[in-house]
């Protein structure tokens, strides 16, 4: 017997762009002492600046800022495999309690300097107290880890720094190292 073959349809290539951008999963996890869901102005922001690049947020929590519940949190979160990207936001300062480098340090497999360097050369044109953030981004088990700032405007600057390359980033951890 012989058998139609179908057609496949043109392929678009805004649709290719596209179905790129939407294989973020993201999970968003504010440290904070203080907040509650009502008040995370933060992680809302986040959530909302991700679902400008049509990420898919699988989920998001509070953490509070102690550095052996968040390394846990991360952690997990970092070897579950429908997560390719972790922001976290809060934490990054210079206060006793800022522990969200330190945890991130203590998970990752491979150091993305560049991405930290970035958002604090980018973001100190804006204000001089972004020099003071200690914030990191690294791997974990297919995963880009990526620390922002507490505050709402800070995140969003640096999620400007950081989105253009979000797309390549997780393309390459995902195994396509095609240029």
């Amino acid at each position: 017997m012989h058998t139609k073959r179908q057609r496949e349809p043109k392929r678009n290539p805004n649709r290719i762009v596209n179905r790129i951008v939407s294989l973020f999963n993201a999970f968003v996890v504010t440290v904070s002492d203080s907040r509650e869901r009502s008040s995370d102005l933060s992680g809302d922001h986040l959530v909302q600046l991700l679902s400008t690049l049509d990420a898919n947020v699988v989920g998001r929590v509070i953490v509070r800022d102690d550095l052996h519940t968040l390394r846990d949190t991360l952690n997990e979160l970092g070897d579950r495999h429908d997560i390719n990207l972790i922001l976290t936001t809060g934490g990054t300062g210079l206060g006793p309690r800022d522990n969200t480098p330190e945890a991130t340090l203590a998970i990752i497999e491979r150091e993305v300097p560049g991405i930290a360097e970035a958002m604090r050369r980018e973001t100190a044109s804006k204000t001089p107290f972004a020099i003071l953030s200690r914030g990191v981004a690294g791997t974990r088990s297919g995963t880009l880890i990526i620390n922002l700032p507490g505050s709402p405007k800070g995140v969003e600057e640096c999620f400007a720094v950081i989105a253009p390359v979000l797309p390549h980033a997780i393309r390459m951890l995902s195994g396509d190292t095609k240029h």
